[in-house]
């Protein structure tokens, strides 16, 4: 069979998702592992959240409300935005691509940083468009670099602040200052996923321009801090114009039900909301603390997560940390050969995973 693809997608490299947690038990004779590996939250949804969706279960067989209006004005509030400034999509990836379908053609840039998150890039390269990627600078977004890299044919430009995997941000003069240098047929895109976790001190609040001269959107999620990474639902914050063409582009039930009720109800747990960020920020401080004292550098992170240089073949660490019944994210495939990526984890899961990062580093030769 010949199949008639074209080149962008031909040479497209899939996402590599990582096994379930029972099947690497099984692969290597393990019980009672943890997974430090995704990012995600540590403490689960808000019991709320879990009550809404566990009620939600009897309309199964309803469609979904296609404007999630209840949850979009719940959010609005929340916020202090306008309804129609939010778009919601199956995660924050679905509104990646809704902009890059709605506002790239083929043959069209897209300027994004090198690390940064895998899909931006996937998601260009399958409409036929051409990345323009500028590499990190002392692990931190080159935003001189990337305004020196927009062309006439630059449409998008996508920032994650925090940056994935580096957990590093910029911040508001940094920005301002950026932003005056990109024209405003330009849409900047601020990948916020992890915006709750940064230092409120040093946070950059995209809602604040999302009406300058250059169009900014910003894309958060659920994902991380509300803790319902399964049932993937994102949002979009932009200029009601911009929301409309999306609107005209997405699916009419891109929203399931269940997500909408959770999100609701997530939205209104503060308790939990609040005890996230408390044990998210406890946790990285002691991990980075506790990986320094084994010879290990950690990058100061904005994040629920922590990028490490642990000085030898990440590979080879990931293997033998598995073999303990420890899942952790191993930075090859981002250019980073002898860093690992560590989700930040509940205190007996910390104490685990230095626990065998220590035997596994002995192993490696790295420590007595």
């Amino acid at each position: 069979m010949k199949l008639n693809v074209s080149d962008n997608i031909e040479s497209l490299i899939p996402y590599p998702p990582g096994k379930p947690i029972e099947e690497l038990e099984r692969e290597y004779g393990i019980t009672g592992s943890i997974k430090l590996a995704s990012n995600e939250n540590a403490l689960g949804p808000s019991p709320k959240a879990v009550a809404a969706i566990t009620e939600a279960l009897s309309k199964l067989h309803i469609y979904p409300d296609g404007s999630c209006y209840y949850l979009t004005n719940r959010l609005a509030t929340k916020l202090d935005v306008k309804p129609e400034e939010i778009v919601f999509g199956n995660g924050s990836n679905e509104i990646i691509e809704l902009l890059t379908t709605t506002f790239m053609s083929p043959g069209e840039e897209v300027i994004s940083s090198l690390p940064t998150f895998l899909v931006y890039h996937k998601v260009v390269q399958s409409r036929g468009g051409m990345n323009r990627v500028v590499p990190l600078k002392k692990m931190r977004h080159d935003l001189n670099a990337i305004a020196d890299t927009v062309t006439e044919k630059t449409r998008l430009i996508f920032l994650d602040n925090p940056n994935n995997p580096t957990g590093t941000v910029f911040q508001k003069d940094e920005f301002e200052s950026f932003l005056e240098k990109i024209p405003e047929n330009v849409i900047i895109v601020l990948d916020e996923a992890y915006v709750d976790f940064v230092d409120p001190k040093i946070r950059l609040d995209a809602r604040d321009y999302l009406y300058k001269k250059t169009p900014v959107v910003a894309l958060r999620t659920f994902s991380k801090a509300y803790g319902l990474a399964a049932l993937r639902i994102g949002y979009g914050l932009m200029r009601p114009e911009i929301a409309d063409y999306l609107h005209r582009v997405r699916q009419p039930f891109n929203v399931n039900y269940p997500a909408q009720v959770g999100g609701m109800a997530a939205l209104d747990d503060e308790e939990h909301y609040q005890k996230t960020l408390k044990i998210t920020r406890d946790s990285i401080d002691w991990l980075s603390s506790k990986v320094r004292d084994l010879g290990c550098t950690p990058f100061p992170s904005q994040t629920n997560y922590v990028l490490v240089d642990v000085k030898t073949n990440a590979d080879t660490l990931y293997k033998k940390l598995l073999s303990r019944g420890v899942i952790i994210r191993g930075m090859k495939a981002y250019g980073y050969p002898n860093y690992i990526r560590i989700t930040a984890g509940l205190p007996d899961e910390n104490q685990r995973f230095i626990s065998a990062l220590t035997k596994s580093l002995k192993e490696c030769g790295k420590i007595g």
